[in-house]
């Protein structure tokens, strides 16, 4: 009797989480929470179908908030997260795709602010609002600056105009699209892009080697064919 033990060397389904911030990764109907393909949209989410079509891996996209989506692709093999930015803590526990789009770090004010900023070191002077998790918001921390934090971003344009933070730090496309949306506020005040930082689709390093290969070797095709040249000018950028 001989017996054989199975190896495989591709998942039978890499899911994949990513969050609401817009206009990179966003529900279609604006809720904050979505368990299909079909109702996630975004800059970063078509490139990542655009890839995942061409790397023909069978997958799931699911929405889910930004530390929920980190702890799982973290912790569980044939996960992932995207748009995620490569810090120092998170890279050991990833394999990382990319780039995929890059984010602008902004310091926004409210409408009509007087507020002039030259470089980073003159905004310690300011509250300013972020979220818990975010990578800007984070370094602001670690540097010192004075940040009122929530779970989300959402709330910030609104802290902006009743007077509750002084400037708020997030990507230059998301703050006037959030600002408008969610809260019909239009006309923030871009005072400060301080830092770029390119994003990337994270998955699990206990992930078999031949996917991420495969998937990175997919986002070059897309980036070669312009395909993603195509995907980013349809957001403005």
């Amino acid at each position: 009797l001989m017996l054989t033990a199975g190896c495989t060397t591709a998942a039978e389904e890499l899911r994949i989480y990513t969050e609401q911030y817009p206009p990179y990764n966003m529900t279609t109907n604006g809720q904050p929470f979505a368990h299909s393909e079909a109702d996630i949209t975004g800059l970063c989410t078509d490139v990542v179908k655009a890839l995942l079509g061409k790397a023909e891996l069978d997958y799931s996209i699911k929405l889910r908030d930004l530390s929920y989506g980190l702890n799982r692709a973290e912790r569980h093999p044939d996960h992932a997260i995207y748009c995620v930015s490569k810090t120092e803590d998170r890279a050991p526990f990833f394999d990382w795709v990319g780039p995929l789009s890059s984010i602008e770090w902004t310091l926004f004010a409210k409408p009509g602010s007087s507020i002039e900023l030259n470089t980073l070191n003159d905004a310690h002077s300011y509250q300013i609002g972020g979220y818990k998790g975010d990578v800007m918001s984070d370094y602001l921390v670690s540097e010192g600056f004075d940040l009122v934090m929530n779970v989300s971003g959402e709330q910030n344009p609104r802290r902006l105009v009743l007077g509750q933070a002084d400037l708020w730090v997030t990507d230059g496309l998301v703050g006037p699209l959030v600002a408008e949306e969610e809260h019909d506020i239009t006309g923030l005040k871009p005072v400060l892009v301080f830092r770029e930082t390119p994003m990337y689709l994270a998955v699990s390093n206990e992930t078999a080697p031949a996917i991420v290969e495969d998937l990175q070797a997919a986002l070059d095709e897309a980036r070669d064919s312009g395909a993603l040249d195509s995907i980013v000018q349809r957001y403005g950028r």
